[in-house]
Protein backbone atom coordinates (compact mmCIF):
# COMPACT_ATOMS: atom_id res chain seq x y z
CA UNK A 1 0.00 0.00 0.00
CA UNK A 2 2.71 2.36 0.75
CA UNK A 3 3.85 1.80 -2.77
CA UNK A 4 0.28 2.87 -3.85
CA UNK A 5 0.57 6.24 -2.52
CA UNK A 6 3.37 7.66 -4.52
CA UNK A 7 1.09 6.64 -7.93
CA UNK A 8 -1.74 8.17 -6.08
CA UNK A 9 0.30 11.30 -5.28
CA UNK A 10 1.58 11.35 -9.02
CA UNK A 11 -2.42 11.08 -10.19
CA UNK A 12 -3.60 13.46 -8.33
CA UNK A 13 -0.48 15.92 -9.52
CA UNK A 14 -1.43 14.96 -13.11
CA UNK A 15 -5.38 15.62 -12.54
CA UNK A 16 -4.50 18.84 -11.31
CA UNK A 17 -2.38 19.61 -13.68
CA UNK A 18 -4.93 18.10 -16.35
CA UNK A 19 -7.36 20.57 -15.10
CA UNK A 20 -4.79 23.34 -14.90
CA UNK A 21 -3.02 23.11 -18.28
CA UNK A 22 -6.01 21.41 -20.48
CA UNK A 23 -9.57 21.78 -19.00
CA UNK A 24 -9.57 25.13 -18.09
CA UNK A 25 -8.19 26.72 -21.49
CA UNK A 26 -10.21 23.68 -23.23
CA UNK A 27 -13.41 25.13 -21.77
CA UNK A 28 -12.26 28.73 -21.97
CA UNK A 29 -12.16 28.38 -25.71
CA UNK A 30 -15.20 26.14 -25.69
CA UNK A 31 -17.17 29.08 -24.06
CA UNK A 32 -15.45 31.47 -26.39
CA UNK A 33 -16.57 29.50 -29.46
CA UNK A 34 -19.88 28.95 -28.40
CA UNK A 35 -20.41 32.91 -27.37
CA UNK A 36 -18.81 33.34 -31.08
CA UNK A 37 -21.38 31.14 -32.85
CA UNK A 38 -24.35 32.08 -30.82
CA UNK A 39 -23.16 35.64 -31.49
CA UNK A 40 -22.76 35.10 -34.99
CA UNK A 41 -26.56 33.14 -35.55
CA UNK A 42 -27.78 36.16 -34.06
CA UNK A 43 -26.34 38.63 -36.34
CA UNK A 44 -27.51 36.39 -39.35
CA UNK A 45 -30.89 35.99 -37.86
CA UNK A 46 -30.65 40.13 -37.78
CA UNK A 47 -29.57 40.15 -41.14
CA UNK A 48 -32.76 38.09 -42.34
CA UNK A 49 -34.68 39.95 -40.77
CA UNK A 50 -33.52 43.66 -41.96
CA UNK A 51 -33.27 41.79 -45.47
CA UNK A 52 -37.24 40.40 -44.87
CA UNK A 53 -38.61 43.88 -43.51
CA UNK A 54 -36.05 45.67 -46.64
CA UNK A 55 -37.82 43.59 -48.95
CA UNK A 56 -41.24 43.79 -47.42
CA UNK A 57 -40.79 47.77 -47.90
CA UNK A 58 -39.46 47.56 -51.38
CA UNK A 59 -42.43 45.36 -52.28
CA UNK A 60 -44.91 47.77 -50.96
CA UNK A 61 -42.82 50.92 -52.90
CA UNK A 62 -43.35 48.87 -55.79
CA UNK A 63 -47.12 48.33 -55.52
CA UNK A 64 -47.44 52.02 -54.86
CA UNK A 65 -45.27 52.71 -58.05
CA UNK A 66 -47.44 50.03 -59.73
CA UNK A 67 -50.68 51.76 -58.29
CA UNK A 68 -49.01 55.58 -59.68
CA UNK A 69 -48.47 53.62 -63.54
CA UNK A 70 -52.13 52.80 -63.64
CA UNK A 71 -53.41 56.07 -62.32
CA UNK A 72 -51.22 57.94 -64.57
CA UNK A 73 -52.28 55.65 -67.42
CA UNK A 74 -56.01 55.56 -66.63
CA UNK A 75 -56.45 59.74 -66.96
CA UNK A 76 -54.01 59.83 -69.75
CA UNK A 77 -56.57 56.87 -71.28
CA UNK A 78 -59.51 59.32 -69.74
CA UNK A 79 -58.19 62.29 -71.61
CA UNK A 80 -57.33 60.63 -74.93
CA UNK A 81 -61.29 59.56 -74.65
CA UNK A 82 -62.42 63.03 -73.80
CA UNK A 83 -60.07 64.79 -77.14
CA UNK A 84 -61.53 61.64 -79.21
CA UNK A 85 -65.05 62.29 -78.12
CA UNK A 86 -64.39 66.23 -78.97
CA UNK A 87 -62.94 65.83 -81.86
CA UNK A 88 -66.01 62.67 -82.95
CA UNK A 89 -68.53 65.64 -81.69
CA UNK A 90 -66.53 68.65 -84.09
CA UNK A 91 -66.40 66.48 -87.08
CA UNK A 92 -70.07 65.45 -86.45
CA UNK A 93 -70.98 69.10 -86.14
CA UNK A 94 -68.77 69.73 -89.16
CA UNK A 95 -70.30 67.08 -91.09
CA UNK A 96 -74.13 68.26 -90.03
CA UNK A 97 -73.48 71.62 -91.39
CA UNK A 98 -72.37 70.80 -94.28
CA UNK A 99 -74.93 68.48 -95.13
CA UNK A 100 -77.70 70.79 -94.40
CA UNK A 101 -75.99 73.46 -96.56
CA UNK A 102 -76.14 70.71 -99.35
CA UNK A 103 -79.80 70.31 -98.69
CA UNK A 104 -80.35 74.05 -98.65
CA UNK A 105 -77.97 74.18 -102.24
CA UNK A 106 -80.01 71.48 -103.87
CA UNK A 107 -83.66 72.46 -102.72
CA UNK A 108 -82.47 75.75 -104.13
CA UNK A 109 -81.36 74.50 -107.55
CA UNK A 110 -84.69 71.91 -107.51
CA UNK A 111 -86.59 75.75 -106.52
CA UNK A 112 -84.92 77.10 -109.83
CA UNK A 113 -85.72 73.85 -111.80
CA UNK A 114 -88.90 73.77 -110.80
CA UNK A 115 -89.55 77.43 -111.72
CA UNK A 116 -87.61 77.06 -115.17
CA UNK A 117 -89.67 74.13 -115.67
CA UNK A 118 -92.80 76.15 -114.93
CA UNK A 119 -91.66 79.30 -117.10
CA UNK A 120 -91.27 77.23 -119.51
CA UNK A 121 -94.31 75.32 -119.46
CA UNK A 122 -96.51 77.61 -121.30
CA UNK A 123 -93.23 77.55 -124.67
CA UNK A 124 -93.36 74.04 -124.42
CA UNK A 125 -97.03 73.34 -124.29
CA UNK A 126 -97.47 75.65 -127.67
CA UNK A 127 -94.57 73.97 -128.93
CA UNK A 128 -96.09 70.39 -128.90
CA UNK A 129 -99.78 72.00 -130.05
CA UNK A 130 -97.54 73.65 -133.47
CA UNK A 131 -96.03 70.16 -134.00
CA UNK A 132 -99.04 67.87 -133.10
CA UNK A 133 -101.68 70.41 -134.75
CA UNK A 134 -100.17 71.00 -138.29
CA UNK A 135 -99.60 67.58 -138.66
CA UNK A 136 -103.14 66.89 -138.24
CA UNK A 137 -104.67 69.48 -140.05
CA UNK A 138 -102.53 68.32 -142.82
CA UNK A 139 -103.03 64.79 -142.58
CA UNK A 140 -106.94 66.12 -142.82
CA UNK A 141 -106.51 68.37 -146.24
Amino acid sequence: MVGAIPTMLLFIVLVLAYQLLIQGPLSATLKKRRALTEGALEDAQKAIAEAEARAAEYAAKLRQARAEVYKVREQRVKQWNAERDATLEAARKASATKVGQAKAELEAEATAARKTIQASVGDLARQVVEAVLPQAAGGSR
